[in-house]
């Protein structure tokens, strides 16, 4: 069995053990999770770990999220084929991926540009092509592109940053942590009658959202 035939196993049973059996039901979802090989998005010396179920560094203090809380944030989006999505953090590229399965296009926000690179390249690599990546603050949102159909953002914040409600379209959904810095929980923001609605769900744990609008850097 070659390495790739492996990886692709190894990718299935991720599907079935830490998605599926956890509760993850989109079935569009769990399609995508099968097609994306999240071990391209690792170091090499992490490619053997790319399925386990936890986050792995990625370099500039940054983590590749768990399986499991990727999944989770996007099945709480909703998502449709014609929608248009803001990610918040960009990191590795591999959540990108998958929102590039779901949706129509993806603006992307990271404030590392080594990172904003190297994920620019992957994506590429792997034919990716309804993607916009920019190097910026991530806590005042992507104006040029707005409304959103949804956003979600892969840091925590102290409060929900009010560039991103009114960067929400009507009838739009949002997942975002917010917290401390040492703990959070997830929150999912819908724009109902053009007011947010915010229910506090599973407590989480990110990496810091730095920003204006978020946590001091």
């Amino acid at each position: 069995m070659t390495p790739d035939s492996e990886l692709t196993i190894e990718r299935k049973r991720m599907v079935t053990t830490q998605l599926h059996a956890r509760g993850i039901k989109d079935e569009r979802l769990l399609r995508a999770f099968e097609r994306v090989p999240r071990h391209e998005f690792v170091a090499p010396e992490y490619r053997p770990e790319a399925y386990s179920d936890r986050p792995l560094p990625i370099g500039s203090a940054q983590t590749i999220s768990q399986p499991y809380i990727v999944a989770a944030m996007l099945e709480l989006l909703q998502l449709e084929p014609q929608h248009v999505v803001l990610e918040i953090g960009t990191g590795s590229g591999y959540q990108t991926a998958i929102l590039c399965e779901l949706a129509d296009r993806v603006y992307s926000i990271e404030r590392h540009e080594a990172l904003a690179r190297r994920a620019a390249e992957t994506l590429r690599i792997l034919h990716y092509t309804n993607f916009f990546i920019t190097v910026g603050d991530g806590t005042e949102g992507y104006a040029p592109a707005a409304p959103f159909d949804a956003i979600i953002v892969a840091a925590a914040a102290p409060r929900i940053p009010q560039p991103l409600l009114e960067q929400l379209r009507q009838g739009g959904r949002m997942v975002i942590p917010v917290g401390t810095e040492q703990s959070q929980d997830l929150a999912l923001v819908r724009i109902a009658n053009g007011r947010p609605v915010v229910h506090y769900l599973e407590g989480c744990r990110f990496v810091p959202l730095i920003g204006r609008e978020g946590f001091p850097g």
